[in-house]
């Protein structure tokens, strides 16, 4: 990568999340947490990356020969009535050059779960764990970070302990702090019986006094009145949170803080995510080759045991199952929209069990024309941007999302709800002829089934035939899509001029 005038003045990232792809994800978190301190690197900076040593992280360390090594041993913490003991393995995040070193916090009593996240009743404390042991071990590798970098609820609480617990340490003197909130639906809310739990009792007058009184805290909204800076994953989504319609409750102390909420837009990482170069899809191609991107759609049919029909449109959707993502719009719509055209859909995702009861249903009554796949796969995931014409993302809200613009990416024409991230990325193509505006998608504003079906005839209207003088305004569309610069190399940039904005270097 060239030099830029961000990679003048290296800078001492601590970057601390609960997933990071690809050890630990289950959704976009993960990916930004696998990305941007990939590219932060590349400018130069001295990132290290802190997170818990989940089972699934041993697992996938096992099935691709990672290789740890021991850093710190029989450490622990005072957190209430407990003494939590840990220990630090080091492993580095793959794909990375320079290489990025990742440090996980053992402790298997909180961590060698089947899942990431639980319901158990001391979620509170896994990750009040996972914010001291990576301050301490700051403090043992002497590192004096310029920017503790926490993400969503979990890491919520390291500006308050960055300056309180840990402002005796000089290591820390000259330390801001970053907030990203990328679901602002996550707050880690618990009773105040547990403010012991976190270490922070001797401090516990500043956290919300309203909220003590009423005998809960909020990690997310700890973070929120001490971050240094806050930062959310998309410009129209730290609008929305601003407001009592969106924010959760947090609206009010948003505002309060005025100037220091920023919303970058995520990128995506296009050493994974792009048909040129994706591993996993059977047929790569480019903007000038889209020819073969309909290798991938035959294949997506045989995969899924659907017929080929090279005519028939296809949609896609890879998502969880869950009432965010707007599927109650498609329980409304989409069986109308089968029983009438000819058109496909390959459906990849997991969740409430409503909606995978409705594709696996929609499946059993349209066999020829419908596939349900439940749980995730990676290969499929890929597959079905590769072998889709349009991608379906109807989400109430959404944050930021990222397969709206790997779907742009790929030549798949985004159809989605007019919310958050999907507002910044995806414009309305306006016309079959001409589009003076430089459409790349299809945007619906108003949540309805009425808005959706309307979205969804919009489609089958630009993919006309499927040939001829359709087909080459509809590849116009896809290049359009596909020439957006959607990568980490241009949103970087803007998270370091956050850090040198509150840190003065």
């Amino acid at each position: 990568m060239p030099s830029t005038p961000a990679s003048s003045t290296p800078l001492n990232i601590l970057f601390v999340s609960a997933e990071v792809a690809p050890f630990a994800k289950t959704g976009g978190l993960g990916d930004v947490s696998g990305a941007l301190p990939r590219y932060l690197a590349r400018l130069g900076h001295d990132v290290r990356v802190v997170l818990p040593l989940y089972r699934r992280v041993r697992e996938y360390a096992q099935k691709h020969g990672v290789t740890f090594t021991r850093v710190l041993d029989d450490l622990s913490v005072q957190l209430g009535q407990r003494k939590i003991s840990f220990s630090i393995i080091e492993a580095k995040l793959p794909g990375t050059s320079p290489a990025v070193s990742c440090y996980f916090v053992a402790n298997p009593a909180l961590y060698d779960r089947p899942g990431i996240y639980t319901q158990d009743p001391d979620e509170h404390l896994r990750f009040s764990l996972l914010q001291w042991a990576a301050l301490k071990l700051c403090q043992f590798q002497r590192f004096a970070p310029d920017v503790v970098h926490a993400n969503d609820w979990q890491t919520a609480l390291m500006p308050l302990m960055v300056k309180t617990a840990f402002a005796w340490d000089k290591l820390f003197a000259r330390t801001k702090s970053v907030l990203t909130i990328h679901n602002i639906g996550h707050q880690g809310g618990f009773s105040a019986d547990l403010l012991p739990d976190t270490g922070l009792t001797e401090v516990k007058e500043h956290f919300h006094q309203d909220y003590l009184s009423q005998g809960r805290i909020n990690f997310l909204l700890t973070g929120i009145l001490f971050a240094d800076a806050i930062t959310t994953v998309s410009p129209t989504y730290a609008r929305e949170i601003s407001t009592a319609e969106h924010g959760v409750g947090m609206d009010p102390f948003l505002r309060s803080r005025g100037p220091a909420v920023v919303g970058i837009l995520n990128g995506i990482d296009e050493d994974v995510w792009s048909p040129e170069v994706d591993a996993l899809i059977p047929q790569r191609y480019d903007a000038d080759h889209l020819e073969l991107k309909e290798k991938n759609k035959k294949a997506l049919c045989e995969s899924q045991r659907l017929p080929y029909h090279p005519r028939a449109p296809m949609f896609g959707i890879v998502s969880r199952m869950a009432w965010q993502k707007g599927f109650d719009l498609c329980m409304e719509v989409l069986p109308r929209l089968f029983a009438q055209h000819d058109a496909q859909l390959v459906v990849l995702g997991s969740g409430d069990p409503k909606y995978e009861g409705f594709f696996a249903g929609l499946a059993r009554q349209y066999p020829h024309k419908v596939a349900f796949h439940q749980g995730f796969s990676e290969p499929l995931a890929h597959l079905i941007e590769a072998g889709s014409d349009f991608f379906l993302m109807p989400s109430r809200y959404e944050p930021c999302g990222l397969n709206q613009m790997y779907s742009l990416r790929y030549g798949t024409l985004p159809i989605v709800h007019k919310t958050g991230g999907l507002a910044d990325t995806v414009r309305l193509v306006r016309s079959t002829r001409t589009d003076q505006g430089g459409g790349n998608g299809i945007v619906f504003e108003h949540f309805d089934g009425t808005a959706l079906k309307w979205a969804l005839s919009w489609a089958l209207e630009l993919w006309g035939t499927g040939d001829g003088p359709d087909r080459a305004r509809f590849r116009e569309i896809q290049r359009r899509g596909m020439r957006e610069e959607l990568g980490w190399s241009r949103r970087v940039g803007e998270y370091v001029r956050v850090y040198r904005s509150i840190t003065g270097k």
